[in-house]
């Protein structure tokens, strides 16, 4: 009898291995896909934040002589003669990769480097002097200590500099050049998000609550309603508000041949033309999930609450409320989320003092080609992302958030 017991549950601890196994089987396609399409992409995107190869690599004996020098003092001789070995060992284009990256650490560092290469020196004078009769700038300090904290394999500057900030004489600095720009730019888009996830909110839980109660075609017609702008594209959806805002407008010119207002109203490239197409475009992730919930709500309990006499607004505060808060949290983190990563919308709608993060990736990425800056940026937008569903996850609870 024993031993029967045991050849059970051996053969059950078998067969569940073999399920656990078939489902692993059937899981590693989507796995293995996601690490590749997804998590890699953003780890490198995250990895050239820190990444400072360009320096590190051009700059071995420059490198190893300031390992010893403890930061203090004037720059060590024989780093000046180990700055221009390296220098001279590059070619024209690595050289001047070199020069423009320390030049985001100190601005005039490009032409002081760039000056080096193929430069010939004299053997019966010190480097360091003819470098300084050069330029005098070669005897800051400063200089010699952006090199130093420049020429390691990894480094915080992009990160920093996305704050605000800067290392200099050994600690943290407000950056020089910048007075607060990007922490303006985050806070602006973190403001922008905000206010459209209220919008889609205010706007968003009427319709929803259409939606659920209506019945027959009209129920069918708003829903599609509702769906029509997921099958048109986010930049049409945004050419079709500027036709509609713009001076000459549709809306402007309707307002005015009304009598409504004297003149046309100023719409779009500003804040309100992007509050407007913001909330367009992301309204039905809002409303999809509420939508989901509602449909779920048990009647039966604001038909009891109301047959005991409490009074609608009662109802709709302690019965109906609490049990659509799940679709409400959940429609206000998708939009939120969504929000402050948007791009196409405020660049074509909104002015220069409405531009978001995003903006500001795509900048540094095709334009000024600083992807270290690029790769900051994104990645404390994308920790900022975490930070708020975190958020969101502590205030309202895991069964809020997952809308279930």
């Amino acid at each position: 009898m024993e031993n029967d017991k045991k050849v059970i549950a051996l053969a059950v601890r078998a067969t569940r291995r073999r399920e656990q196994l078939g489902g692993l089987v059937l899981v590693a396609p989507a796995v293995v896909f996601l690490l590749l399409i997804f998590v890699a992409p953003i780890a490198l995107f995250a990895w050239r934040s820190v990444d400072n190869a360009e320096a590190w690599s051009a700059l071995p004996r420059t490198r190893a002589v300031l390992r010893a020098w403890d930061g203090t003092g004037g720059p060590p001789e024989p780093a000046a003669a180990a700055l221009v070995a390296d220098v001279n060992s590059l070619d024209r284009s690595v050289a001047a990769t070199l020069a423009r990256r320390l030049n985001y650490s100190e601005s005039g560092m490009r032409s002081m480097v760039i000056a080096l290469h193929g430069l010939s020196l004299s053997l019966q004078k010190p480097v360091l002097e003819q470098l300084i009769a050069l330029n005098p700038r070669w005897g800051e300090h400063r200089i010699w200590q952006v090199i130093d904290n420049e020429s390691g394999r990894l480094t915080p500057y992009y990160l920093l500099r996305a704050l605000d900030l800067q290392l200099r004489d050994g600690g943290l600095t407000k950056a020089s050049d910048q007075d607060g720009t990007f922490r303006v730019i985050f806070a602006r888009t973190f403001w922008i998000s905000g206010i459209v996830t209220l919008l889609c909110l205010i706007v968003g839980f009427p319709v929803a609550y259409v939606l659920a109660t209506a019945k027959g075609w009209l129920g069918r017609l708003l829903f599609i309603a509702v769906l029509l702008p997921f099958w048109t594209s986010v930049l049409v959806r945004t050419m079709s508000w500027i036709l509609l805002l713009q001076q000459n407008g549709i809306l402007n010119r309707f307002l005015i041949d009304h009598h409504l207002i004297s003149a046309p109203l100023t719409l779009i490239y500003n804040r309100t033309g992007v509050y407007i197409a913001m909330v367009h475009v992301l309204l039905p992730f809002f409303v999809l999930p509420l939508y989901g919930v509602m449909l779920k709500v048990d009647r039966a309990q604001i038909w009891a609450a109301a047959s005991l006499g409490a009074r609608p607004l009662a109802v709709f505060r302690h019965s109906y409320l609490p049990q659509v808060m799940p679709g409400i949290v959940a429609g206000l983190v998708l939009v939120f989320v969504t929000a402050i990563g948007f791009y196409i919308t405020p660049v074509l709608v909104g002015g220069g003092g409405d531009q978001m993060v995003s903006y500001f990736v795509a900048f540094y990425t095709n334009s000024s080609v600083n992807w270290g800056m690029a790769a900051a940026l994104g990645t404390l937008l994308l920790i900022a992302t975490f930070v708020c569903l975190g958020a969101f996850r502590r205030v309202m609870g895991t069964a809020a958030v997952s809308g279930r």
